[in-house]
C-alpha cells in the first residue's frame, strides 16, 4: 500500500461517517480509526522483511498516527536489559495529553503491543509500541524533549 492510497482512505474518512478501516497485506497491517478529536488515527505494523521506508511514507499524511515497529534492541553489557528506541526524529511525550497519566513509568509492566509514549513528527502524533515484554526500569527522555532516530527512550528489564 503506498502513500497515495493511504491519503485517499483518510480523505474518504474525513468526508464520510466511516469510523474505522483496516487492511492487511504481505506482512503489512494498517488500521485507521477516528480519534477522540474526530481526526483519523493510523496504526500500522510491518513484518521484519518489510521495507523500513514504509514509516517515512506514512508519516507525512495529514492527521495520521503511525507507530513504527522496530523499537527495541538488546543492550550489550547488561543481562536481561533491553532498550526501547525511537523509530523516528520528533518530540517525545510520555502521555496523550498534559492531563493524562504517562503511558509507561518506572515499574510499569509492558507487553509487545503496549503503547509506551508518543513521538510528534510534523504535527503528527505517533504512538510508539514496546515491541517487547518486560518491566520499565527507567525513562531515559524527559517529556517534551526532542529525540533522534535510534535514541534510547526506555530501559526495560525483559521477562
Amino acid at each position: 500500500m503506498d502513500l497515495k492510497q493511504i491519503k485517499q482512505i483518510i480523505d474518504i474518512m474525513k468526508r464520510s461517517e466511516l469510523t474505522e478501516f483496516a487492511v492487511e497485506e504481505e506482512g503489512f497491517k494498517l488500521k485507521i480509526r477516528r480519534g477522540a478529536n474526530g481526526l483519523p488515527v493510523v496504526s500500522s505494523s510491518y513484518a521484519s522483511n518489510a521495507p523500513a521506508s514504509y514509516n517515512e511514507n506514512v508519516a507525512p499524511a495529514p492527521a495520521v498516527q503511525a507507530p513504527a515497529a522496530p523499537a527495541a534492541a538488546p543492550a550489550g553489557d547488561e543481562t536481561g536489559i533491553s532498550y526501547i528506541k525511537s523509530p523516528m526524529v520528533g518530540t517525545f511525550y510520555r502521555s496523550g495529553s498534559p492531563e493524562s497519566k504517562p503511558y509507561a513509568e518506572n515499574g510499569t509492566k509492558i507487553v509487545e503491543n503496549s503503547v509506551v509514549c508518543i513521538i510528534e513528527a510534523m504535527k503528527i502524533m505517533n504512538e510508539i509500541q514496546a515491541e517487547l515484554k518486560g518491566t520499565i526500569v527507567e525513562a531515559l527522555v524527559e517529556n517534551g524533549q526532542p529525540v533522534e532516530y535510534g535514541q534510547k527512550l526506555f530501559k526495560v528489564k525483559q521477562g
